[in-house]
């Protein structure tokens, strides 16, 4: 596959754009919204803090925290979405797609409404355990059929296990109606009224699955050729396997803990960085992660326009954005086999 940037100093400097355009990001996702804040006023609030100053409090309060959860939960869902992609050879591979995150936010809403559980630290082992439990089912269900598992397979089993978690969860809330305001958050995805302490929770997860990924990231690249010619090359593919779906649970159920349920970051950034550097994960898996946050900022600055004083589900705008991306994609796989065939 060419890529871009063919080699590797251009693939830094490509990098460090990035790099800039996230903080560019960053700060546009603190000065733009309702009530309009100077990049320079940012800047001071970020540097000099001075609690007397009203947009002081405003940009360290809610702008700046809100703008970290948009880059933590951004990084997070597409290096999910590029460890899937490698792991399972599947261009269509992603957390939303998968149903893993459909599976988290099912827990969380079971760990709101019939357990006593409120605080983000506890709810973001629910949502380990539901995209554990998501994965899991998504890997027997492609495996039943003779043939084994195949990239159609692992599409289709993740649909029906998306619709079915999907369908279970309004189940469980039209039981209890007095708690669809405890999860309508999860339930389109958020980054709106986040405080620093909640991000602070599941940070360390994030933190914990993207070294993982960073660990894996040249196996991958030899796993992508194929398990044969991984074994061959002396690779304990079940390990890698392993710590791939774990970084995969991390990375997908903090994100669905802290934002709810965002589509389409982990399935269209990884395609972005694979044009950008090639398949070689060591670049793909940063790349995915500075892409991913850049999209997410950036699309929680659109979600605040079109309904003011409200603004859109973050769900809903990612979801814009993604499904010509999918539809793409699903079209070039069709043709490609069609060639093939």
């Amino acid at each position: 596959m060419k890529s871009l940037f063919q080699r590797n100093g251009s693939k830094l400097l490509g990098l460090a754009a990035a790099l800039l355009l996230l903080a560019a990001a960053f700060m546009a996702s603190i000065a733009f919204g309702t009530t309009p804040i100077q990049p320079a006023t940012t800047l001071e609030a970020l540097l000099h803090y001075d609690p007397a100053d009203n947009e002081h409090v405003i940009i360290l309060t809610t702008r700046a925290p809100r703008a970290a959860y948009a880059l933590a939960v951004g990084a997070s869902l597409a290096v999910a979405g590029a460890l899937m992609q490698a792991l399972t050879r599947n261009p269509l591979a992603s957390p939303g797609l998968f149903g893993i995150n459909a599976g988290a936010v099912l827990a969380v809403v079971l760990a709101l409404t019939l357990l006593p559980l409120t605080a983000l630290s506890q709810l973001v082992w629910a949502a380990f355990a539901g995209a554990a439990v998501a994965a899991l089912l998504v890997y027997w269900l492609a495996s039943l059929a003779g043939g084994g598992m195949t990239p159609i397979r692992l599409v289709l089993a993740g649909s029906a296990l998306s619709a079915l978690f999907g369908a279970l969860t309004q189940g469980v809330l039209a039981l209890d109606e007095s708690g669809l305001q405890n999860v309508l958050f999860w339930l389109a995805g958020s980054v709106a009224g986040k405080e620093m302490p909640m991000l602070q929770q599941v940070l360390p997860y994030m933190v914990v699955g993207g070294i993982v990924a960073l660990a894996l990231s040249y196996p991958l690249t030899i796993l992508a050729s194929g398990d044969d010619v991984a074994k061959g090359l002396g690779q304990r593919t079940g390990i890698v396997k392993t710590l791939t779906a774990a970084s995969v649970v991390l990375l997908a159920g903090s994100a669905v803990a802290a934002a709810g349920a965002i589509g389409f970051v982990g399935l269209v950034m990884p395609h972005i960085a694979r044009y950008l550097i090639g398949t070689d994960y060591r670049w793909v898996i940063p790349y995915s992660a500075v892409l991913g946050a850049i999209l997410l900022l950036l699309a929680d600055v659109a979600a605040r326009f079109p309904v003011q004083p409200g603004e859109l589900p973050l769900g809903v705008v990612t979801g814009l954005i993604g499904m010509p991306f999918f539809i793409y994609i699903a079209r070039a796989g069709l043709n490609t086999k069609e060639a093939a065939g």
